[in-house]
């Protein structure tokens, strides 16, 4: 088991056809205690997520499902110190949170901009900030984050300038965190997932699906468990020397 006994906060984990939901399955798989975030969780939601992690690894795996709009720092804090109080310790937070919009740049309003910034970018400002606080104290910490390779090659199939800019922003502000305080024993690391199979490709056609598929090395589209395997690898002490790094998981579609 790559992280048992560990105390992983898996944010946006509430679509259980999601990077984060596969994520949070994978490591209670591996021995973790994991709290699952999202803004969309209720008491109801939350007890059937926890219901179904538990059923679907076939344990009795501590799971905790908390509410929180990454938007804001308060939140983030709360959450972090509800795990806390929970758990006793962190050691890792993955952060699979994030909206995605298609548009041209000049049809984008100044709303739909600060929607998508606001989530995708200062969302994971607020949610590093909040576990680094606590990683401080202890001198050690494993913060990943889930970009796209929207940032890397300049819009998306699915995702418009802002969703780009905003997933670009999360890379720097991954390296910007592995400089920082690697020397404390936090290590910070992001992948860049595309045409992975979740709610995003839902607007494609088949026909526009096929294409594109056509023109990936490995010719297929990619699943939540293959994303959440490589999310596994950084935070477990199997990537121990690896900090600041972007780890595509693109099935080629972007080899750079």
């Amino acid at each position: 088991m790559l992280l048992k006994d560990k105390v992983c906060i898996v944010a946006g984990a509430a679509s259980t056809c999601g990077i984060g939901y596969a994520t949070a399955e994978l490591f209670v798989e591996h021995g973790a205690k994991v709290v699952i975030v999202d803004v969309a969780i209720d008491e109801r939601s939350g007890a059937a997520l926890e219901a179904s992690i538990r059923q679907a690894t076939r344990s009795d795996a501590e799971v905790l499902a908390v509410r929180c709009d990454i938007a804001n720092a308060a939140d983030c804090d709360q959450m972090v110190s509800a795990a806390i109080k929970r758990f006793g310790t962190v050691d890792c937070l993955v952060n699979s949170a994030g909206i995605v919009r298609a548009k041209p740049l000049v049809e984008i309003s100044e709303q739909e901009y600060d929607l998508v910034v606001d989530v995708n970018l200062k969302g994971a400002f607020n949610l590093c900030k909040s576990v680094l606080n606590f990683f401080l104290q202890k001198q050690n910490g494993v913060i990943v984050n889930v970009a796209s390779a929207a940032a890397q090659r300049g819009g998306g199939l699915v995702g418009g300038a802002h969703y780009a800019a905003a997933k670009g922003g999360v890379i720097s502000l991954t390296r910007t965190i592995a400089r920082e305080y690697g020397a404390q024993g936090i290590r910070a690391n992001v992948i860049c997932p595309a045409m992975i199979e979740t709610t995003m490709l839902d607007g494609l056609s088949d026909e526009r699906l096929l294409g594109i598929i056509d023109g990936i090395p490995l010719r297929r589209t990619g699943t939540t468990r293959e994303a959440a395997g490589v999310c596994l690898f950084l935070a477990s002490d199997l990537s121990a020397y690896v900090t600041g790094a972007t780890l595509d998981v693109n099935g080629g579609s972007h080899i750079h």
